[in-house]
C-alpha cells in the first residue's frame, strides 16, 4: 500500500509493506519528513515481485540496474550525480529516495502507473520539488 499525507492521494507519500505500524516513526522511518497521520491509501499497482528499472541522466546518460538489485547509493554504483533526469520502470514496483541510505522523501514508482515512465520529476509525486534521487529499492511482497 501507499500512504498519502492528504486526502485524494495528495501530499508526501510513503510505502507501506508488511508489517505493523504503531507510530508515526514506523512509517516515514529516516525520512526526515514528519506526519502523525495518512489520510488517504490505495494499493502498490504491480503485477510482478520482480523488478527492472532504466535511471536516465542528463545527456541520455543511462544506468541500466538489475532485476534483483537495491541500490542504497546511486553514487556507490556508479552514478556521476545526485540528480535523474528520467525514470523507466519496466516492471514491478520500487521506492525512489531522496537522499542515500534510503533516506528522504519517498516517491513510489509502479510500472502500472504512467506505463511505467516518469519523464520530469513532479511526475514522481505531487510534492516532488527536485529531481533528485540517490537511492532505489524494490517493493517488498
Amino acid at each position: 500500500w501507499v500512504g498519502f499525507e492528504y486526502p485524494e492521494y495528495q501530499g508526501q507519500q510513503f510505502i507501506l509493506e508488511k508489517g505493523d505500524y504503531p507510530r508515526w516513526e514506523a512509517w516515514s522511518g529516516n525520512s526526515g519528513y514528519r506526519t502523525e497521520h495518512l489520510l488517504s491509501f490505495r494499493p502498490v499497482k504491480c503485477a510482478v515481485s520482480c523488478g527492472d528499472i532504466t535511471v536516465m541522466g542528463s545527456g541520455n546518460q543511462s544506468l541500466p540496474l538489475a532485476t534483483h538489485d537495491d541500490y542504497p547509493s546511486l553514487q556507490a554504483m556508479g552514478w556521476g550525480n545526485k540528480e535523474v533526469a528520467s525514470i523507466k520502470v519496466n516492471a514491478g514496483a520500487w521506492v525512489a529516495y531522496q537522499y542515500p541510505g534510503y533516506r528522504g522523501y519517498q516517491y513510489v514508482l509502479e510500472r502500472d502507473r504512467q506505463n511505467g515512465e516518469f519523464k520530469k520529476y513532479n511526475e514522481y509525486s505531487s510534492q516532488a520539488h527536485t529531481n533528485q534521487i540517490q537511492s532505489i529499492r524494490r517493493v517488498q511482497h
